[in-house]
């Protein structure tokens, strides 16, 4: 039988890299990330290239080479240039890997005229166990969550292998929407249980909406919320082991 394979995962709203002291700083952001022990990251609220808010970096290529990680990047808005730039202006999520990714592909999401929503998909080479990785950053609304959970759903029934679904889905865990993604058998919560796990708003959280999902035979270990003020949201980490 082969060896039980484990890693930590985290699921972080960066708010394109601005603290709570409204300071703009990646190096922070890697540090969180570092000292969780995180080996497989999603991010929203990724910037690139977009401006004088994020000092026209590219967000996701930063904090992959602060870390010496592997990155997928996925742009849910992409605008014109900037008068004088040569890049599109790119907002979206990433995908940020201690382990080779294999392939990647952002999905764009029904968004109903609102801000485009989408889920990045890689495939992570995980000592010898490819893991599918979605990463999202759901709608405001009720009615868009509910159809993009169920777009995300068809997504991953696709997909051969262990599944990990984690984001800022913008809701509570009793939300009509979270029930699509985990009544079809194909999701379980790795927070399922665990009291208080509040990640908005930062300064005073006292609500869950960022998640870890994970396939059903994927086993859970040290859930946690790491208490930080480099974003508006907290981030969430999960032990898992795959066997």
């Amino acid at each position: 039988m082969a060896e039980a394979v484990s890693t930590t995962v985290m699921s972080y709203n960066i708010h394109h890299g601005v603290g709570l002291d409204d300071r703009l700083s990646l190096q922070i952001i890697a540090n969180v990330i570092r000292e969780s022990g995180a080996e497989i990251i999603g991010l929203q609220e990724v910037d690139r290239f977009y401006g004088r808010r994020s000092d026209d970096k590219d967000q996701a290529a930063e904090l992959a080479g602060m870390l010496g990680y592997h990155y997928a990047y996925g742009a849910n808005l992409d605008l014109q240039p900037e008068e004088g730039r040569a890049n599109n202006r790119q907002y979206g999520s990433a995908i940020l890997s201690k382990h080779p990714i294999l392939q990647s592909e952002n999905t764009l999401l029904s968004s109903f005229e609102d801000e485009q929503r989408g889920v990045l998909h890689a495939v992570v080479n995980l000592r010898g166990v490819q893991v599918n990785v979605f990463n999202t950053h759901l709608g405001l609304d009720a009615t868009s969550r509910t159809v993009q959970a169920q777009e995300m759903t068809e997504l991953a029934s696709a997909t051969q292998g262990p599944k990990i679904l984690m984001g800022d889905f913008n809701t509570e865990p009793d939300s009509a929407e979270l029930q699509v993604l985990l009544d079809n058998g194909i999701f379980v919560d790795s927070f399922q249980g665990i009291e208080d796990a509040f990640t908005f708003p930062a300064g005073d959280p006292f609500e869950k909406i960022d998640y870890i999902l994970t396939s059903p035979a994927i086993q859970h270990s040290n859930q946690r919320v790491i208490h930080s003020e480099a974003s508006d949201h907290l981030p969430i980490t999960a032990g898992l082991i795959f066997e």
